[in-house]
């Protein structure tokens, strides 16, 4: 007969069979805040029944993907006994969990996903996703129980198609990944020297002369080899107003960004008089920055950039809009008697204010809008690159309040400095986040390890920063298979960087939940970095 002791310790580890806390053994990207393994599986098949509740378009997109990747065709039905997914709204849940923020239950007879907003059902659906097991045409998942918000509010991927132009199914299939990863802001690089890519209608010759090039640099920076192979590639604001739906559908809100003053050349090659020179040029075939700039003294010019910003936002529902800002090298405005006089009488005692004043112009006319600008780091005026003299930016402007700052370059207490100065950042670190550099300068664990809070920023500042963004620029990335290679895996830590607390980050853990996306994207036919 069992002692009274011996009772209790049978029953204790009794329990422990039915639910244990594990934080960090569950393989999911990114790593949810809260998880309870309890006891039991779910048999998955074409028997289950999707049962929608108020989220009719998530409900769709689960049902597409549990056909497309195991050829089950589960239906949807308003009620179900058992053997059902179901999908339920409760706005008492966003106290705690916010906007984004699920709740999933797994037990053997259904699967309950709970959130206060449909955003929150969608993510509740990735998690669930990659918890699916397959043994031949059987499909389980184990019992289990997830409570699960982000860190972070801005969880973004950047696409530069200014270099070159990957096309609409590229941009779709980048939404799927980002989705399934729970990445929430699509970065759009629409505008560069190399090429301008958005149909702006009032302004045909942006994309009939700056959308293509005759030739394009090879190889590496300063590189004198050139590729002899035209180049060109737009959207029309019909794919534009496509993609846009395709996005939000999967809850990612897209965020153009249009170069200004600076990586302008295209579109100076399309319109000569928008430059300081009044030259025609073509369309550079070179990367870095050689070329003319927006006379921004102009106001000819001004009217044409608030020309395009008002079909920009007419298109993006985005409360966001970027401008650019990086890399003036304000050689030409200095060389520009027009420019001088313009800031002699304007009292801009340096390049970097005459800048500074023309961005919270532009900023103005965005917030006359209801909407918000953002710009790299430059925008606030600091020395950033050896090719500008201290000078030309020791700047006395202020750059315009409420403007979103993001961060790429230059020393971290930079960072400090726009927060406490009341500026929101988004923390996109050239050094951690640009997906161009190769993987000995940015391994698959430095990605990881980033944290968008810089070490040493004072707690009362570290709700100024939005979150993170990893950047795919595309100088020497001519192609998609070269993207892909530069984009993935290192996509999957970046999405766990800006949605897991540091806490219950674990590489190890994070490597093993990669199998799943191993063999998802072999599926997918996406050749990623081995």
């Amino acid at each position: 007969m069992l002692k009274p002791h011996s009772l209790l310790a049978v029953a204790f580890m009794l329990l422990l069979s039915v639910t244990t806390t594990r934080l960090l053994a569950v393989s999911i990207i990114p790593q949810p805040s809260e998880v309870k393994t309890l006891s039991g599986t779910f048999s998955l098949s074409g028997a289950t029944a999707i049962i929608p509740g108020k989220s009719a378009g998530e409900a769709n997109l689960l049902q597409q993907a549990l056909q497309e990747t195991y050829g089950l065709a589960l239906s949807l039905k308003p009620a179900a006994p058992n053997n059902y997914i179901r999908l339920t709204l409760d706005g008492k849940l966003k106290k705690d969990l916010g906007e984004e923020g699920y709740l999933l239950q797994v037990n053997p007879g259904n699967i309950i996903i709970t959130a206060a907003t449909n955003t929150g059902i969608f993510y509740g659906i990735q998690s669930l996703r990659q918890l699916v097991t397959a043994n031949g045409s059987d499909y389980t998942i184990g019992a289990i129980s997830v409570k699960d918000k982000p860190r972070f509010g801005w969880r973004a991927f950047m696409l530069d198609e200014g270099r070159y132009f990957k096309g609409k199914e590229t941009v779709k299939h980048l939404l799927d990944e980002m989705a399934l990863l729970k990445m929430n802001v699509f970065h759009w690089h629409l505008t560069d020297d190399q090429g301008w890519r958005i149909e702006i209608k009032k302004y045909p010759l942006l994309t009939q002369v700056g959308s293509k090039r005759d030739s394009t640099q090879s190889g590496t920076w300063n590189s004198k080899v050139y590729d002899g192979k035209p180049h060109e590639g737009f959207y029309t604001q019909e794919q534009i107003k496509e993609i846009i739906n395709y996005a939000a559908a999967r809850h990612i809100t897209i965020i153009p960004e249009i170069e200004m003053p600076r990586h302008s050349s295209a579109a100076i090659a399309a319109y000569p008089w928008l430059g300081t020179k009044h030259e025609q040029i073509r369309v550079p075939v070179n990367f870095g920055v050689h070329y003319d700039v927006f006379n921004v003294t102009n106001p000819k010019v001004i009217s044409f950039l608030q020309d395009v910003l008002q079909e920009v936002i007419a298109l993006f529902p985005s409360k966001v809009i970027h401008i650019g800002g990086d890399e003036v090298k304000y050689d030409q405005w200095k060389a520009d008697a027009g420019v001088n006089a313009y800031m002699k009488a304007h009292h801009l005692a340096s390049p970097a204010d005459l800048q500074i004043a023309f961005t919270n112009d532009i900023s103005h006319y965005l917030s006359g809008k209801n909407r918000r600008m953002a710009g790299w780091n430059e925008i606030m005026g600091s020395k950033l690159h050896d090719f500008t003299d201290a000078k030309d930016v020791s700047a006395t402007e202020k750059l315009a309040a409420g403007t979103i700052v993001q961060f790429w370059k230059g020393e971290l207490n930079l960072i400090t400095d726009a927060v406490s100065k009341g500026y929101d950042v988004i923390n996109s670190y050239h050094a951690a986040t640009y997906l161009d550099y190769d993987y000995n300068a940015i391994s698959l664990e430095k990605a990881y390890s980033f944290d968008p809070i810089p070490a040493g920023l004072d707690p009362k500042y570290h709700a100024k920063i939005l979150g993170s963004g990893c950047q795919m620029w595309g100088e020497w990335i001519p192609d998609v298979k070269a993207m892909n290679h530069q984009v993935f895996p290192r996509l999957a830590a970046y999405a766990e960087d800006g949605w897991t607390l540091p806490a219950n980050k674990n590489f190890e853990q994070f490597k093993q939940a990669l199998q799943y996306f191993y063999a998802h994207w072999d599926k997918e036919g996406i050749q990623y970095n081995k």
